[in-house]
């Protein structure tokens, strides 16, 4: 019997989490265990079947995990081999299996008591948070999945944007010329072709640039310029271009920051080919891009606001694609920077240049790109500083009364005002660089409210249109007063952990208690937005330059160690409470009702319910570490 659980610990301690207990502890569990072998075709666990007493771990074989009660309807969810794991789901309160479980080769199991492994639980937070992640990660998916799986009526291909690569879909054969040829020739080449571009490269045969027919158009026919001119100086600068593993859904969204409708295709350093808007949309049968170019077109605001309504459409369909809600923010973002760089340039063109170069920032969720239905106006003006208070009177004249018609035009693309009054035409949002310095550097170093800028989201500022060296300029101000600002980091840590995730005794739902909302969970104050403060302090910490949540985190990977135990986690949570609360405003939206961040849990089906409350248990974990962090400074 010695020999045995010799060979049982030995075994044991290369398979996570037993592989972190010393000798004494992994000799305690495996008192009881016992072994058992199941041939090929053996139904180890059914769905809806009791879990039993014991995990199992294989030794030898595999299985797969399947839901559905039959083999017509069976989908096969994941495969376990050696070192995995078996009905582990006991330990988290679940009386019955999900799945089927199947041997599909001769399988051995060692089985290990779950009292046993759930006593082990509370006392080694290592083995806790092993399984604990194991949950969200392994079920997640099913959780998209599922939500996602609600009221599609749409079928447009969102989904194969998003999983097609370029190399799939674009033209595979791009006509190239020498830079050096004239504009003649680079139009000859392309009419006897039949093609709408030609990439131009040196005499390495490397890829300097493209000319396309609406360069053709643009640049010489309606400015008059001679055939004979060099084709190089009309190509488009810089050269974009894409990976042809990168999807389509990078693409696109390349096209519609930089307006663009050609993106040649480079493979192992060489251009492979050419993917244009064209391809996109045959391809999908409809495209933002459309949207954004029509946007570009428009002479003003009448023809301007109902291309914006348009935006709302595009967010629905692209949540019933199976979209998850940061990418469809990311989609969003583009185009409604589009529309504000519109609404901006018709300002410029009705009120005159403006005296001084400036630059629209926006914060918030705007900011982040993580908005879908629109959201309010978060904005503001840094422009150059002046050289005397003459001049800048006069700067300030100006400034007022475009931030305030600018504002109008918002509000009639659908942007509603912000009702603290964090936009532009707020004099306060509208300063020169010095006082932007001044007023991050007060709150910074000095913790000062007074200042307009004591919310936390105006370090989520980022550059919309103008001079985007005055945005950067600032963004490296701001980095230098955060070195070893431990006492501001304890400020941001207070506002970071305010709002708890709302479980309370055995991780029931807290809701409110009365009101409009009773019974109902704040999706975004006690699930999104800890996620995103937190993050921001981190980001903070370390001076990371990215505003986006997603792209603060990936930043954070090697340089924060709570990111980097907690980074998958925190990305999952929030994706997934998005998503959720997207899903659920899209349905209002489809009802007519007023749009908020509100969910009714009884609403939720039992793997929605499990999934929110392992996000919020995640969100407690990584407050609690900075409670620990900060804990001289935190009330």
């Amino acid at each position: 019997m010695y020999n045995i659980l010799e060979e049982v610990i030995s075994f044991l301690k290369k398979v996570p989490p037993f592989q972190f207990l010393d000798d004494e502890t992994l000799s305690s569990i495996t008192e009881d265990v016992s072994m058992d072998f199941y041939p090929k075709g053996t139904t180890i666990v059914y769905q809806d079947g009791p879990l039993g007493d014991y995990i199992r771990v294989i030794k030898r074989g595999a299985v797969k995990v399947t839901v559905g009660f039959s083999e017509a309807e069976e989908v096969v969810i994941d495969y376990r081999e050696d070192g995995e794991l078996i009905g582990y789901l006991a330990l988290l309160n679940s009386s019955k299996s999900r799945a089927n479980v199947i041997a599909i080769e001769d399988t051995v199991c060692y089985l290990l008591r779950v009292d046993v492994i759930a006593d082990l639980m509370k006392t080694n937070p290592q083995v806790n948070e092993f399984f604990q992640k194991s949950f969200l990660n392994k079920f997640l998916d099913k959780a998209y999945k599922e939500l996602h799986s609600k009221n599609r009526p749409y079928n447009i291909g969102w989904n194969l944007l998003y999983t097609t690569s370029i190399e799939e879909v674009g033209t595979k054969k791009v006509i190239t010329a020498p830079q050096d040829i004239s504009i003649r020739d680079a139009a000859k080449i392309m009419s006897e072709n039949r093609i709408s571009s030609v990439v131009l490269v040196n005499s390495d045969n490397m890829p300097v640039g493209i000319i396309t027919d609406r360069d053709l158009r643009e640049k010489v026919v309606a400015k008059g310029r001679n055939f004979d001119s060099s084709a190089k100086d009309i190509m488009s600068l810089p050269f974009l271009r894409v990976d042809a593993q990168e999807t389509l859904f990078e693409a696109l969204l390349k096209m519609i920051k930089h307006n663009v409708h050609h993106l040649p295709i480079v493979k192992d350093g060489v251009v492979s080919g050419i993917i244009t808007n064209h391809d996109v949309i045959l391809f999908q049968g409809t495209s933002p891009i459309t949207l954004a170019k029509d946007i570009e077109n428009q002479k003003d605001i009448e023809g301007l606001a109902p291309l914006a309504r348009r935006v709302e459409n595009i967010v629905s369909l692209l949540l019933n694609e199976n979209l998850r809600a940061m990418n469809i923010g990311r989609v969003i973002a583009e185009i409604n920077d589009r529309i504000i760089g519109k609404v901006l340039e018709l300002a410029e063109l009705k009120l005159g240049k403006p005296p001084v170069p400036y630059c629209w920032i926006v914060f918030g969720s705007e900011g982040r790109k993580e908005q879908a239905y629109k959201t309010d106006q978060d904005n503001a003006i840094i422009y150059k500083d002046t050289n005397s208070n003459g001049e800048d009177t006069d700067v300030r004249k100006y400034f007022a009364e475009f931030t305030s018609f600018v504002a109008q035009q918002l509000f009639k693309c659908g942007f509603p005002p912000c009702p603290v009054n964090y936009t532009a035409s707020n004099p306060r949002l509208c300063q020169p660089l010095k006082v932007w310095k001044k007023n991050f550097g007060n709150w910074i170093l000095e913790l000062r409210n007074d200042s307009i800028i004591n919310s936390p989201i105006f370090f989520d500022f980022r550059p919309v249109f103008g001079d985007f060296n005055l945005a950067y300029e600032l963004r490296d101000e701001i980095n230098y007063y955060l070195r070893e600002q431990r006492v501001f980091f304890g400020y941001m840590a207070n506002k970071a952990v305010r709002n708890m995730p709302p479980l309370g005794f055995l991780k029931t739902f807290v809701v409110e208690k009365s009101g409009e909302y009773k019974d109902k969970l704040n999706l975004k104050t006690k699930g999104i937005a800890p996620i995103v403060d937190m993050v921001r302090l981190f980001a903070l910490e370390k001076q990371i330059d990215e505003v986006s949540t997603l792209d603060r985190i990936d930043a954070l990977k090697d340089k924060h160690q709570i990111v980097a135990e907690y980074a998958d986690e925190l990305l999952h949570s929030l994706e997934f409470l998005m998503t959720l609360r997207l899903q659920n405003q899209f349905e209002q939206i489809k009802r007519k009702a007023l749009v908020d961040n509100f969910i009714d849990p009884d609403n939720l089906t039992n793997l929605e319910k499990k999934t929110i409350k392992e996000a919020f248990q995640v969100i407690s974990s990584v407050q609690d570490l900075l409670i620990e962090r900060y804990k001289s400074m935190i009330l």
